[in-house]
């Protein structure tokens, strides 16, 4: 098969995994050029990974030779570069969230079935051994059907970390919408749809101090909840709950657990694609599973090239726009349900994604 020429725009935090991956470890990518708002950073990237263009923002996307832009700007900016790539004729590779509202993600989808072309997103991690070990388990009956799910993320936040955390507690950050999206994912993945939500939240710092360098000292507004929790009821019938907060010092949490009629199954941390699988049968002990499956290191990217095999052999692609969007109508769906004290009835659902075959490599 003929190697997707990828064109990157957003060369920064996450970028160096995503090159990687995409100039080494799979065999339907290459990538062609590189562009950044910081040029220098965009020619460091290139001279990193051995990358034959650095271009602007415009210049990559009027290559002709480019068939996906990957696009791994900021979340506000998402949004943008998606609609400004796909009217150049590039099928599109977003970083999540597919963008920070639904609005900017319906007209995302819609321009780009107008145009014909594909977009697809992160996070790819469910495409990992971990998560999908725990798929193959569910889907030949380990636990039996699956009544109930539980999600927990907690930590408290970036701003003792990340060399630029201000994002995270504004419009588009918080918890729920930096790391909702791996918890998110990997439940559809393993439950299917949901078709209602119900939430709560609460920003329990109003402001925030920034202890990392080279910001130390900085004060951040937080204008996003920092604490939320969610109930899910899943077409399947199933119910599932979910936290994720930036306001917790420690807690002694699984990442994901799954409930069945038959047992119940401990899934490893969704932010990775690996990690150790448990299975309990009813009457007996908790035991862990082999990974059944590739990619249990860090694979991001994995999802593109997963889309880029997609694209040439004509069939879906499994970190789809359909399961992105799904994902960011549950996010804002949590976080209006707990503004306005209802109900949330989602105006998405998508298919489960494919599994993953054994042996498959892209």
């Amino acid at each position: 098969m003929k190697k997707a020429k990828i064109g990157v725009i957003g060369c920064g935090n996450i970028s160096p995994i995503y090159l990687k991956n995409l100039t080494s470890r799979f065999a339907s990518t290459e990538v062609y050029a590189v562009a950044d708002l910081i040029e220098e950073r965009a020619q460091t990237r290139a001279k990193e990974y051995n990358i034959p263009y650095v271009y602007t923002t415009e210049q990559l996307l009027a290559d002709p030779e480019i068939d996906i832009a990957l696009n791994i700007t900021q979340p506000p900016a998402h949004a943008d570069i998606c609609m400004q790539a796909l009217a150049a004729g590039k099928h599109v590779y977003v970083e999540k969230p597919l963008s920070i509202s639904r609005a900017d993600g319906r007209k995302i989808r819609a321009f780009a079935a107008e145009k014909g072309l594909r977009v697809g997103g992160a996070p790819d991690t469910f495409l990992g051994a971990g998560i999908q070990t725990c798929r193959k388990l569910i889907d030949e009956g380990a636990i039996g059907t699956p009544i109930g799910a539980t999600a927990f993320m907690t930590c408290h936040g970036h701003e003792s970390w990340h060399p630029d955390p201000e994002f995270y507690y504004q419009i588009g950050g918080g918890p729920m919408f930096d790391m909702g999206p791996y918890y998110l994912t990997a439940l559809v993945n393993l439950m299917g749809p949901v078709h209602s939500v119900m939430g709560a939240a609460r920003v329990t710092f109003a402001q925030r101090t920034i202890t990392s360098e080279p910001k130390r000292g900085k004060t951040i507004d937080v204008k996003v909840p920092t604490h939320v929790a969610g109930i899910l009821n899943f077409d399947s019938g199933a119910i599932g709950t979910i936290l994720t907060s930036f306001d917790v010092w420690g807690a002694h949490l699984p990442f994901i657990e799954i409930y069945g009629s038959e047992g119940s199954i401990s899934v490893p941390d969704p932010n990775c694609f690996g990690g150790p699988v448990s299975l309990l049968k009813k009457g007996g002990a908790w035991e862990e599973i082999p990974l059944a499956f590739d990619y249990a290191e860090n694979s991001r990217g994995l999802g593109l090239a997963d889309m880029a095999c997609a694209i040439a052999q004509g069939r879906a692609a499994r970190a789809s726009s359909t399961l992105t969007f799904h994902v960011l109508d549950l996010m804002e769906g949590i976080h209006d349900s707990a503004r306005e004290g209802r109900l949330y009835a989602l105006e998405s659902t998508c298919p489960q994604p494919a599994p993953m075959k054994q042996g498959e490599l892209f």
